[in-house]
């Protein structure tokens, strides 16, 4: 099929985490909230009935934030950012614990409201899909419009979608009218609403790649299409460089993947700023645990348990690393994951600053194949105290 016939439509729920609090806690509506405290940012019930709530000016530790509602982050606030200089940022910002049982309840709910529509969905992760519309017959802002309204009518919440001829525009648009957008781009769009934006909005364009692009004067991604090839290759090589080319020009084959067995489940975060293996060691410590906690989530929410860990290094000069671990028995536990990746990352010579990090769990089966985890707490390489 054509890929200018494809219509693929890519959901993002707004601020999920964020969100879903926000219906539990309706008092705190139109204020800046952090998702991302432990037990002890629990609100506290008063003798009125009304609650009190902490501040994220009082939160000490070297956690991460989860996720923030959008006046949190129109002070500068966003995930993965640590939790201390979010509170510089945002003293009086309401502190939240996060609450993954009530996330993945909601994920459940408005999965299931698009899925009355088509079964031709990719679970992206909790709070995204992609869905393949091509074979509907309705036009695209009306299924839109309808997939909207029954995710609203099923969860209370917002989303925003966007649908376009692949997954890379419908990705890419459905941040350009958030929240509660919809958006339909064709192919005509692309100069007008695509070229315009930051290269860096492109998903694969990370920190570290738009700073390289940002130092040749390529800006967005209109000035990616307008580069010259043989300057893309010789600062990028020639893979990366034909893949920008080919996004330049909103071009992108892939199809919605819509299987019930995976073959593995990752996660993966590109650092605002390479960090150094011995100077940034809390900040690397905190993020590999938080990737092998929501691998195992990942697992567990699928019903999976996987026998070979693997991880993803990239350093500061594009090179890509990989190392992987077979374990004795299959498991889903964060703990036993943590371990196994740890052991990898000891056969990875950390002589760079790093701009991407992931976990990989494989060869995986049926969740009652599992067995019960060691309690084993490894010592990763950038520990404190190593």
């Amino acid at each position: 099929m054509s890929a200018d016939t494809r219509r693929i439509a890519h959901l993002d729920m707004d601020a999920f985490y964020a969100s879903v609090e926000l219906l539990r806690y309706p008092e705190l509506r139109g204020q800046a909230v952090v998702i991302g405290g432990g037990r002890n940012a629990t609100p506290e019930m008063l003798p009125d009935g009304s609650r009190r709530f902490s501040r994220l000016r009082d939160y000490a530790g070297r956690g991460v934030v989860t996720t923030s509602t959008y006046e949190a982050r129109a002070l500068g606030v966003f995930s993965a950012m640590g939790m201390m200089k979010a509170a510089q940022l945002a003293p009086d910002a309401i502190l939240l614990p996060t609450d993954f049982d009530s996330y993945r309840h909601y994920s459940r709910l408005f999965k299931a409201a698009v899925a009355a529509f088509t079964t031709q969905i990719e679970d992206r992760g909790i709070d995204e899909i992609y869905i393949d519309l091509t074979d509907l017959p309705d036009d695209a802002r009306t299924l839109g419009a309808r997939m909207k309204q029954a995710v609203r009518d099923a969860t209370g919440l917002t989303c925003s979608i966007c649908i376009a001829p692949n997954k890379l525009l419908a990705k890419i648009g459905s941040e350009l009218d958030k929240p509660d957008g919809l958006t339909i781009l064709g192919a005509d769009d692309l100069e007008r609403r695509i070229w315009p934006l930051p290269a860096r909005k492109v998903n694969g364009i990370g920190p570290k790649a738009n700073e390289k692009l940002a130092a040749l004067g390529i800006v967005t991604v209109g000035d990616v299409a307008a580069a010259d090839p043989g300057l893309l290759q010789a600062n990028f090589g020639r893979t990366y460089a034909a893949w920008l080319a080919r996004i330049a020009q909103g071009e992108d084959e892939r199809p919605v993947v819509v299987t019930s067995e995976p073959k593995s489940m990752s996660r993966e975060t590109t650092f605002e700023r390479d960090l150094h293996p011995r100077h940034d060691r809390a900040a690397l410590s905190a993020a590999f645990t938080g990737l092998c906690v929501r691998v195992a989530e990942d697992l567990q929410r699928k019903g999976y348990v996987g026998r070979t860990v693997g991880i993803k290094l990239r350093f500061d000069d594009f090179r890509t690393v990989t190392r992987d671990l077979t374990l004795p028995s299959p498991t889903a536990d964060s703990a036993t994951i943590r371990r196994a990746a740890t052991e990898c990352l000891k056969r990875v010579t950390l002589d760079r600053r790093l701009r991407l990090l992931g976990v990989r769990v494989s060869t995986l089966g049926d969740e009652h194949q599992s067995v019960a985890p060691e309690p084993v707490q490894s010592e990763l390489p950038f520990d404190s105290g190593e």
